[in-house]
């Protein structure tokens, strides 16, 4: 498995976390919780990018999703995330050392022992919104059927086309792609190639793509808001992940 440049690329978004740094099943998490009442048997589940709960810009997307009636658990992932130093010009951060210590064997048992936790709690339906890195055990949690609903934005480590033929084979999760036109990790033929086994009908749990112009990997996370193309991308990658679980976690229309 590898990254791309984009990977480790990205800007630092303005705002206040609202949310609060919670334990779930050992794990440190960010837990961004709805004002009022909301359903307490539901949670989206937030699977980072590299940097993990460090970077801001994940809190505040949680928040978001707490603003819209959906409690959130971000867990940290990473025995040390992607520092913020990597947005700077130069930086010599070097991703392919990093991962061998912060790879899917390490974080995966970590977002299982938080989902355990989270359905010991009474959480009966799951949503995953998966951010680049955060993806892959998104769809390894799809093949298994262990949640109920999988978003994922510009995803990382995924093998196009043998997970979404296992996807079609194995589960009966509705999934969403957030996809854009520059992207190494999940580039257009990727995408064409996804369509082309879950697109019409063919994925019966549901499946849907939605292609943001004149973005590039990382854009619904680390995107340059100052661009009305990125800012239109990132706004539009979330909402249309809120509408998915809306209608597949919720049950609105």
């Amino acid at each position: 498995m590898s990254f791309c440049a984009d990977c480790t690329k990205g800007f630092k978004h303005e705002g206040t976390p609202e949310g609060k740094i919670e334990e779930i099943g050992g794990i440190e998490c960010y837990v961004a919780t709805p004002e009022g009442d909301y359903p307490k048997d539901a949670v989206v589940l937030y699977l980072t990018d590299v940097f993990g709960i460090d970077l801001v810009n994940n809190k505040l997307n949680a928040d978001q999703f707490a603003r819209n009636g959906l409690r959130t658990v971000v867990p940290q992932l990473f025995q040390e995330a992607v520092p913020e130093s990597a947005f700077n010009p130069g930086s010599t951060f070097n991703i392919m050392e990093w991962f061998p210590r912060n790879g899917i064997s390490y974080s995966e048992p970590r977002v299982r022992k938080v989902l355990a936790a989270l359905k010991a709690e009474g959480v009966t339906k799951v949503g995953v919104t998966g951010y680049c890195y955060g993806a892959r055990s998104g769809f390894n949690l799809a093949f298994e059927n262990e949640i109920t609903a999988l978003a994922v934005s510009h995803p990382s480590l995924l093998e196009v086309p043998k997970d979404m033929e296992t996807l079609k084979e194995k589960s009966n999760v509705p999934v969403l792609i957030n996809s854009c036109p520059v992207d190494e990790q999940f580039p257009v033929e990727k995408a064409l190639a996804t369509d082309e086994l879950l697109g019409n009908g063919q994925y019966k749990p549901g499946y849907e793509r939605v292609h943001w112009e004149g973005c590039v990997h990382g854009f619904a996370v680390r995107g340059d808001i100052s661009d009305p193309k990125v800012k239109a991308g990132k706004e539009g990658a979330f909402q249309s992940t809120c509408e998915w679980f809306h209608k597949h976690l919720l049950g609105k229309q």
